[in-house]
């Protein structure tokens, strides 16, 4: 049986809708635009490399993790070709998640023409409140024209397709149209915000030529915002939801509300289906989002487990066809602390991609049932307690 189903119009077209929505994200919807799903790493980031080597004017790349590893060095000489060719290429990385990788890395990317810039590099001054500030986006814009977006860094660990342990699960776009622009001025004001100055080409014209019929919408957000963007509208899409609610997310530590908002949707006959890791890597997070397992299950919310491999795709699909896909996971840091940006898209034709790629999660998931559930030892119990304090930390 297909998993699609023809439903009535959205509440969430209604006019009310958009007019809160206006208001919380500063933000409308452009149309126009062609957006292509990346339903595992091993397709996106080779799509990515592809369109860095085809480059002819500007290419800016804006990523939490840069790794010195295989793809990572494909990466790196891809980008030094560009700029060999005259390209203008920026590189803005994330301090924390990239403190790993070694500074010759970045160092020789510099020597080759390639601009880099660390996020929030370390002010000793101020001791380590420095710590929690990161940019957690992963945006790429190829010629002003042509943009990636996701939940992907550029690591080994990002370039499977979802069934090995050693290769994550992931999922990005690809998008061309009008919305492209926004997501260049995003990368345009975090490398001014770093840097002070502007990246080449940022001052230019915007072409708003559309590409395709996709509505799409750019919810970025950041701790320089009084109420998060990100969670408003999380939780304006699932109140407005009227048949179904499907949401992968590899770090689910949710707060009262968005639990009381899938909770409403339950109630009023709305299928709530979640999708989390049985593996993952920060166990205090698993800890953390199965506390409130039972709360959701009594209520009617479906969990699966996904296995095999590390999930760290974040998509939700409000009805089939109002489609998140982005960086931003279901937390108290990425609704606060992080900086994150997501795409939403109102379009049946990619919502029923998402409606196939959440089919296939499924069937290598496992159900979580309540009774057994409940079942689990008082060990674990008691280290879900321990960790209730520093929910909003992780």
């Amino acid at each position: 049986m297909s998993l699609i189903r023809r439903h009535r119009p959205l509440q969430l077209r209604s006019p009310r809708f958009f007019r809160r929505f206006h208001r919380s994200t500063e933000a409308a919807f452009s149309t126009g635009n062609r957006v292509g799903l990346f339903r595992h790493g091993g397709e996106f980031l080779p799509a990515l490399l592809e369109a860095i080597r085809t480059a002819r004017r500007s290419i800016w790349l804006e990523f939490y993790i840069v790794r010195d590893d295989t793809i990572g060095r494909a990466y790196a000489e891809a980008l030094l070709e560009a700029a060999g060719r005259g390209v203008k290429v920026s590189l803005l990385y994330d301090y924390i998640g990239s403190f790993d990788t070694p500074g010759a890395y970045f160092r020789r990317l510099e020597r080759g023409g390639v601009l880099c810039r660390a996020f929030n590099p370390p002010p000793f001054s101020r001791g380590l409140a420095w710590f929690d500030r990161r940019d957690h986006r992963k945006i790429a814009v190829i010629d002003g024209s042509l943009a990636f977006a996701g939940g992907l860094n550029i690591g080994d660990e990002y370039t499977g397709f979802g069934d090995r342990p050693d290769r994550w699960r992931d999922v990005g776009v690809r998008l061309e149209g009008p919305t492209v622009g926004e997501l260049r001025r995003l990368f345009c004001e975090s490398w001014s915000g770093e840097t002070g100055e502007f990246p080449d080409g940022c001052g230019g014209r915007v072409d708003p030529t559309p590409a395709g019929d996709a509505r799409v919408l750019i919810v970025s957000g950041g701790p320089h915002h009084t109420r998060s963007r990100i969670r408003d509208a999380f939780r304006m899409a699932i109140a407005g939801a009227t048949n179904s609610i499907r949401i992968i997310t590899p770090y689910f530590v949710p707060g009262p509300r968005l639990i009381r908002a899938l909770l409403r949707a339950t109630r009023r006959g709305v299928r709530v289906q979640l999708v989390l890791p049985g593996r993952i890597d920060v166990p205090l997070v698993q800890l953390a989002s199965r506390s409130s397992y039972a709360a959701l299950l009594r209520g009617g919310v479906e969990i699966f487990e996904r296995e095999e491999t590390v999930l760290h795709a974040k998509v939700m699909l409000v009805d089939d066809c109002w489609a998140v896909v982005g960086s931003a996971n279901l937390d108290q840091r990425s609704f606060h602390r992080n900086y994150e940006v997501n795409v939403i898209v109102d379009s049946h034709a990619f919502g029923e991609q998402v409606v196939e790629m959440f089919g296939e999660d499924l069937a290598r998931s496992r159900r979580i049932d309540l009774a057994e559930h409940e079942r689990r030892g008082w060990r674990v119990r008691l280290l879900e307690k321990l960790v209730e304090p520093v929910r909003w930390f992780l």
